[in-house]
């Protein structure tokens, strides 16, 4: 396994156990809006080392171990810690971008870093295929648009606390710093950096529209 993904794993291990045990550790680094705006700004990294259970953390970290070696094969070690950084911070500004008023709004969670790492391996390899639940077999191009659509309905839903804001945001910090780093997916695989578009064009003609 490589070093970077070595040190992403156990990092995350290691401040979401003290996280587990240790209730003012955990409050003191999640994010929490009306404390970022109050000047700590280092939430929004933090918090991304932060999980809520073992579950949660193993989700992340299996996601992250599975797909972060498609995106070091194709990009190399130094971008893809650009892709995850980068994703993880636009998951973040996304999130303060939606619940800017909601002062009592607090987040915690790889998934947006995660996520981003999700979505450059399918740009790069749009013909994989993933196991839902290590069973039902989906191209992956296809779990992307899916999981976007869904991250809409949870945003505007707003019935449960799963940060789907964070999940979007870093998706498309994913898209984007994949496609920068990576420009010759353009033309390899045109049609699906279109498709992999729609799902974001919605959620922002939505946001326009007051919908969300």
């Amino acid at each position: 396994m490589n070093t970077f993904l070595i040190a992403i794993i156990i990092a995350n291990v290691l401040m979401s156990f003290k996280g587990f045990n240790d209730p003012v550790f955990f409050n003191k680094y999640k994010f929490h809006m009306g404390r970022y705006q109050a000047g700590e700004q280092i939430r929004i990294i933090s918090s991304a080392f932060l999980h809520a259970d073992i579950s949660h953390l193993a989700f992340n970290m299996l996601t992250l171990y599975f797909f972060a070696p498609v995106v070091m094969s194709y990009l190399g070690n130094f971008p893809f810690l650009i892709v995850y950084f980068g994703s993880l911070l636009v998951g973040g500004m996304l999130t303060v971008y939606f619940h800017k008023r909601d002062y009592n709004y607090s987040a915690i969670g790889a998934s947006g870093a995660v996520t981003g790492i999700l979505y450059s391996a399918i740009l790069l390899r749009p013909d994989m295929m993933l196991g839902i639940f290590f069973i039902i077999p989906m191209p992956a191009y296809l779990f992307g648009i899916l999981y976007l659509l869904y991250s809409i309905y949870g945003m505007r839903a707003k019935n449960d606390t799963i940060g789907h804001t964070a999940h979007f945001g870093g998706a498309i910090g994913g898209y984007l710093i994949t496609l920068i780093l990576y420009p010759s997916v353009l033309v390899n695989h045109l049609f699906m950096v279109v498709l992999l578009t729609i799902p974001i064009v919605v959620l922002f003609v939505m946001a326009k529209m007051g919908k969300l």
